[in-house]
């Protein structure tokens, strides 16, 4: 795929590791030893993708995520053995793209770094316009289709609707889908995603099914 991937990881074995699997792969990973050098990396190079360690001695991956965010929207994936939900919020609200908790399994990781880089590229997106079948929306004016009928989304609906078709075929947590859609200081409970979801379908009808539950994890848009 010809990628540039940054790895950021202070365990030596673990990112030569990364970095041994992302060749394999025909890629080009380079590595960073803790989270100065990464942003010394990141003022000098361009990434399609960053994997960044949080727990780091100095500089951990919270700081470096944000201190990226001021000037890029490059796709960050945190690689963390933390696992509690306020940790991975924190992540969402300073601008990750995904977490995967260690250990994990590389093809899983490189199929969600390759994910969020095609999203990146526009892959799914033509212009103005998002598609998924035969639902379509247009993003300056928030206006949906569904089998070349226009149908009223509330703002919610929309909003759930444009990320998971931003995000296709990546499977998005509840709690994922609350930071991009509610907002950071949203202090609901998580549940109410389903509820919007359920109207959604409810006014895509016969294209209702592109939204898949994924049971214990979310939802994704698939065609």
């Amino acid at each position: 795929m010809d990628y540039k991937v940054l790895i950021v990881e202070d365990e030596e074995k673990l990112r030569d590791v990364l970095c041994d699997y992302f060749i394999s792969r025909q890629d080009v990973p380079v590595g960073a030893q803790d989270g100065v050098q990464a942003l010394e990396l990141i003022e000098e190079q361009d990434f399609d993708a960053v994997l960044l360690d949080i727990m780091m001695p100095g500089l951990d991956g919270f700081s470096v995520c944000r201190a990226v965010r001021r000037k890029s929207d490059v796709p960050i994936v945190f690689l963390t053995a933390l696992s509690d939900e306020d940790d991975k919020l924190k992540g969402y609200e300073l601008g990750a793209d995904d977490y995967i908790t260690k250990p994990f399994t590389m093809s899983v990781l490189y199929a969600k770094v390759s994910a969020l880089i095609k999203r990146s590229r526009g892959s799914m997106m033509t212009g103005d316009r998002l598609e998924a079948g035969e639902v379509s929306l247009q993003i300056s004016t928030r206006r949906v289709w569904a089998g070349g009928r226009e149908i009223t989304l509330t703002p919610k609906e929309y909003a759930l609707l444009e990320c998971l078709m931003k995000n296709r075929g990546i499977v998005m947590s509840r709690e994922q889908l609350l930071v991009k859609c509610w907002g950071y200081d949203y202090e609901g409970e998580s549940r109410a995603v389903d509820t919007h979801i359920k109207r959604l379908r409810e006014k895509l009808g016969d294209h209702a099914d592109i939204i898949k539950t994924v049971i214990k994890a979310g939802y994704k848009l698939e065609v």
